[in-house]
């Protein structure tokens, strides 16, 4: 262990922040915001539905939505490694450039294709959203990523709220048409694009920019630090080793991480409950439309339910902050309550008349989602360095957009079964509460397994199943020994 430490001690340390860092985080957190604000996203369906564009319920469910979910699979893997290796800016540049295109298209576009163009660089703009998460951990000390990364959410949380109240102000109030919402957003949207020239490129990132201290001042990877090379040679003096070991290290930490139950227990819960999620995000606006089709602007409340789901979440979310519970015991038990209450809203919505209950099902169907995502993220990412950190949701992102993709090629997709909007919703519930027999029977099995294990062990004190990190704080041993012996 001596050895292990003198070698550590050896690399270089971590670089010092820039020192205008609070001016770039208040910078970025604006930019964050004012991305944000698009008023006439929530009225889109209207909008193509309306007599502006005139396209019909089934051009839009089975032909135009679906290319969302398939450009945002072709995209997210290139855009996710082009992040991290251009240094964030330009993918920020890109995610701009794409979204004055959507608008533009929505604005002079007239033909399907030009619908499923838009379509395809709204999947660029969510795939890019990465840039923004990330590219605050290049402007600040590990220390403050927790801080730092609650401002730049909070940042956008905000903008998404003041865009859906906006919004639904100009139409409801100011009697403002679709098309003036659209002329709108395309002017914020020009705006985004010159606060996105103005960000500052940073000197390094977490995977490609960190491999050479004498260019850029980057430190060495944290898996660096858990496992460092042979004395006198360290793996990050030269690129290409460093990169080979990279590589290595990181595909054998992922084998072993994958054995950790509560690891393994939210990423499938990312997986499984996301995809679900975006789907139902995707095609509620349609549902809303069908169930309450009006021609005047001004009864529709698009907007003013965005914005309370958007405020809802974030509360919800703040509250699983101070949730403490027995994880080991009681993770699957709170994921089936979660995800049976949201299969109930999903059964309510696809059978009632009524689109103020409808709107009610849907706030809370994402309340009760973002109020798990907090905790899922602690969970996941408790006992991993960063590195592995972002390699697993990337790959938990990856597999739930797959997923996405293969229910809506079969579901909703012309080439498919071509359902409408209805029975999309039905099957929609049938999907929520297959998950929730699935996570109820989980809970059962750890409930039996642990009362199992207890009996041979009356006369010993419990001893609570823990993460690798719990089990570190107890015993002296550092978070990432843990996780590399787990």
């Amino acid at each position: 262990m001596a050895g292990e430490g003198e070698e550590v001690e050896n690399q270089p340390p971590d670089p010092l922040p820039d020192p205008r860092w609070k001016f770039l985080v208040f910078y970025l957190c604006f930019y964050g915001f004012m991305s944000q604000i698009r008023p006439g996203e929530s009225f889109i369906t209207p909008y193509l539905l309306g007599t502006e564009k005139n396209f019909t319920k089934e051009e839009v469910t089975n032909e135009i939505t679906p290319v969302l979910s398939y450009s945002y699979m072709a995209v997210l893997v290139p855009i996710f490694l082009l992040t991290d290796y251009l240094r964030y800016k330009p993918v920020l540049v890109l995610q701009s450039l794409s979204h004055i295109s959507i608008w533009l298209l929505l604005i002079f576009g007239t033909s399907i294709l030009e619908m499923q163009f838009m379509e395809f660089f709204y999947g660029i703009t969510m795939a890019a959203r990465i840039a923004y998460s990330s590219y605050i951990f290049s402007l600040v000390t590990p220390s403050c990523y927790q801080r730092m990364a609650s401002y730049s959410r909070s940042s956008v949380l905000m903008g998404v709220f003041t865009s859906s109240v906006l919004g639904q102000l100009c139409v409801t109030v100011g009697g403002t048409s679709f098309m003036t919402l659209n002329y709108l957003s395309l002017g914020f949207m020009c705006f985004g694009l010159v606060l996105t020239l103005f960000l500052e490129r940073p000197k390094r990132s977490l995977f490609f920019n960190r491999n050479d201290p004498v260019c850029n001042g980057a430190s060495p990877s944290e898996l660096d630090k858990m496992n460092p090379g042979a004395p006198g040679k360290p793996a990050w003096h030269t690129a290409s080793a460093w990169q080979d070991l990279f590589l290595v290290r990181m595909l054998k930490e992922l084998a072993a991480i994958v054995q950790l139950p509560q690891l393994r227990l939210w990423s499938l819960w990312w997986i499984f409950n996301s995809a679900g999620y975006y789907l139902i995000l995707y095609y509620v606006h349609i549902l809303w439309n069908e169930i309450y089709s009006t021609s005047d602007n001004r009864k529709v409340y698009n907007g003013g339910v965005e914005a309370a789901s958007t405020l809802l979440g974030a509360i919800t979310s703040f509250a699983a902050g101070y949730v403490k519970i027995r994880w080991s015991r009681w993770s699957e038990l709170l994921i089936a309550t979660a995800t049976a209450f949201q299969a109930g809203l999903l059964l309510l919505m696809s059978t009632t008349s009524n689109i103020w209950l409808c709107y009610t099902g849907y706030i809370l169907f994402r309340g009760s989602y973002q109020f798990l995502v907090p905790i899922a993220i602690f969970q996941i990412a408790a006992s991993l360095t960063k590195e592995l950190c972002a390699l697993v949701f990337g790959i938990n992102t990856f597999l739930a957009t797959v997923l996405k993709t293969i229910i809506t090629l079969i579901v909703t997709d012309k080439r498919g079964l071509a359902l409408s909007v209805h029975p999309q919703f039905y099957i929609y519930f049938g999907y929520f509460t297959l998950l929730t027999v699935a996570y109820l029977a989980a809970s059962i099995y750890v409930a039996v397994r642990q009362q199992a294990c207890r009996r041979p062990q009356e006369a010993e004190p419990a001893k609570e199943l823990c993460s690798p990190l719990e089990e570190a704080a107890g015993t002296g041993r550092s978070p990432q020994l843990a996780s590399s012996e787990a």
